[in-house]
């Protein structure tokens, strides 16, 4: 049976998947056809149900729940590793709000967006773009401010640019959970047994990632292309974790959360017992 995969280029997710699309494990009957792209890319794709299991913002996933199952492993979700509010300059809030530019986000539908909801709603002078786009466009005086996400957290310092405020820390900071950035999800229709099938899948691949960290390395490299070493140990070792094994009970908690605060923003609404079910 063949299933379209989606996840992104970022060094987490090609440390995570390596096993599991590279002949690293057994996969019995399956054919993976894989797909590739910017985070952006992946959630419209989830929204057009193109796909039959994607990484994905969970922000984008409680708008598909529908259609989606959360599955319990491959999940970026931790704490310390939230998205960035940055700017080329000290700006207050009010400043950013009246001063007739833009704030780069990273997509409307990432979890980044719905955290700069959280933490000011009244930015809502937003322009989406990928997320390798936000730093250079902040740089430039494009835009006010960014959003920024990945690996820019690490380097955004070095481009003369500051740090407004960590959105993530402001989250934990309010809710005292982890923050749940991206899920990976399986299409309902597949069925609950192959769902379950999948799920098992992408833990095995995350630990044997975990066991075998220099296996990955060559795929890992291939897609981080120009990225320094330093910095892609430090992404991998920032958003995969042991969430990315299980959620577990916090974890668990943490996203029904993020969708309870999504629907208070009239995002989307979803049912709670459709969350962590795969049927």
């Amino acid at each position: 049976m063949k299933i379209k995969l989606g996840f992104s280029s970022c060094p987490n997710d090609t440390f995570m998947f390596d096993a599991l699309v590279n002949g690293r494990l057994d996969t019995g009957d399956l054919e993976f056809e894989i797909y590739i792209g910017d985070i952006l890319h992946l959630n419209q794709k989830a929204m057009q149900g193109e796909l039959d299991m994607v990484k994905l913002s969970y922000n984008t996933l409680g708008r598909v729940l529908d259609q989606y199952a959360l599955l319990d492993a491959g999940s970026a979700l931790g704490f310390g590793c939230g998205p960035l509010l940055i700017s080329n300059g000290m700006y207050s809030l009010s400043e950013m709000e009246t001063s007739g530019k833009s704030i780069a986000i990273p997509g409307r539908y990432t979890t980044a967006s719905l955290l700069l909801n959280f933490y000011a709603p009244q930015l809502t002078n937003r322009q989406e773009m990928l997320f390798h786009e936000v730093m250079p466009a902040v740089k430039r005086g494009d835009c006010i401010g960014g959003v920024i996400i990945h690996e820019n957290r690490f380097t955004y310092q070095r481009e003369g640019l500051v740090c407004l405020q960590d959105l993530g820390a402001f989250w934990e900071e309010k809710t005292g959970l982890p923050i749940p950035l991206g899920a990976i999800a399986a299409r309902r229709s597949l069925g609950t047994e192959m769902i379950s099938r999948l799920e098992n899948l992408m833990r095995q691949s995350v630990e044997y990632a975990f066991a075998h960290p220099e296996i990955s390395r060559d795929f890992v490299c291939e897609y981080a292309q120009e990225m320094e070493e330093e910095v892609m140990q430090a992404h991998i070792g920032l958003y995969v974790n042991d969430f990315s094994v299980s959620l577990g009970a916090k974890g668990r908690e943490a996203v029904a959360r993020l969708f309870a605060e999504g629907e208070k923003m009239g995002l989307y609404s979803t049912n709670p017992t459709q969350i962590l079910s795969l049927s």
